[in-house]
């Protein structure tokens, strides 16, 4: 199986299946000397993790970061950073009556059609457990991030049809961690939270849209052509489990607007070259230009709902499914803190091979 590597210079390995005894990790690449901090990783990790609203599902993991080589007295070494995380809440027996079942938008038929064989206990390989493993590196990246002052903040923003009308700009970052649903704005919160419970209700689930903010991003981060890095966001809130969508800047918007309407123009304030405007989402030619790095990743509804669907077995036998289990009602939530890893991922990566050729 290909495919289970991010990143050129700071490169992510991830292993480990949902229902195994752990998932796990090795950087390749991490700088020497970065001081990792466990508690810092910690609450990262703490921000993924389910139970924690009514959105997410009631399977409980601790999700404690092991790590077993590239450190000494805390420190980075500059070897292989490898870690594990224990799986220690799963319960395979949910899903025994899946085993010669397809599940509905899965990767059931997929994975089974390409590899011959497939891990029925919760996706094996395509669940989204897997994602514990990039917040965990994610944070490792945010550390490095933090040495050059480079914040990424993301949201919910979008939860089914009730959305919040602000820009970026105008939230307060400081009340998403404070909501259940990492919404910053209260009243719309509230709403989202009466929809999914109804939705939980009616045994379904929803979709949304995170959004994501980068700030003090320095100019130059991004190569032409194929590795420009809107590509490799892309790539990587892509990957992400559910993301179905990516536009940075104004994005599809920018469809509708004339070139004199989106066009930055450039300014000279106190011998500095900025922007009047940043329709352009901080990245232009594939290189970040200084302003602030905004997109949206588009989230589906999890597939895993108890309403009963028409679907077929292993030998194509036409049957019902009604899919049994602990699952989420709305991924939005708990994908903010993916997103976010993602983005460090890309940027460290980026920011390394900047540094690298200087």
């Amino acid at each position: 199986m290909a495919g289970n590597s991010t990143g050129q210079i700071f490169r992510l390995t991830t292993f480990g299946e949902s229902h195994g005894y752990a998932i796990g990790g090795v950087i390749d690449g991490c700088p020497p000397g970065i001081t990792i901090d466990e508690k810092f990783i910690e609450k990262e990790m703490s921000r993924r993790s389910p139970a924690q609203n009514v959105a997410s599902t009631s399977r409980k993991e601790k999700d404690k970061v092991e790590f077993i080589s590239g450190l000494f007295d805390g420190n980075t070494t500059g070897a292989p950073l490898a870690f594990i995380i224990k799986n220690t809440d799963q319960r395979s027996s949910d899903y025994d009556e899946l085993k010669n079942v397809f599940r509905p938008s899965h990767a059931d038929f997929t994975y089974f059609m390409k590899y011959g064989i497939r891990d029925h206990r919760g996706g094996g390989r395509s669940s989204a457990r897997e994602t514990a493993v990039r917040v965990a590196a994610g944070a490792v990246a945010k550390l490095i991030l933090a040495k050059y002052k480079i914040r990424i903040q993301a949201y919910t923003s979008q939860i089914g049809n009730i959305a919040i009308n602000k820009k970026y700009t105008d939230i307060d970052v400081a009340a998403i961690e404070k909501d259940p649903l990492r919404c910053p704005d209260k009243k719309i919160s509230s709403q989202m939270q009466k929809l999914i419970t109804q939705l939980k209700d009616e045994g379904d689930t929803i979709g949304g849209i995170v959004c994501c903010v980068i700030q003090n991003c320095p100019a130059g981060l991004g190569e032409p052509v194929f590795d420009k890095l809107q590509a490799d966001l892309a790539k990587a809130m892509l990957s992400i489990p559910a993301a179905k969508g990516f536009e940075y800047g104004e994005g599809f918007f920018s469809s509708t607007m004339k070139g004199s309407e989106y066009n930055d123009a450039f300014e000279n304030k106190k011998n500095k070259i900025t922007f009047s405007s940043n329709h352009s989402g901080g990245i232009q030619g594939g290189i970040s230009n200084g302003e602030d790095i905004f997109f949206n990743v588009a989230f589906k509804p999890v597939s895993s709902i108890s309403k009963a669907q028409r679907t077929v077995d292993a030998k194509g036998k036409e049957t019902m499914i009604s899919i049994k289990g602990r699952h989420d009602i709305c991924i939005v939530p708990r994908a903010v803190s993916v997103v976010e890893a993602m983005a460090a991922l890309v940027l460290t990566d980026h920011l390394l091979k900047l540094k690298t050729m200087k």
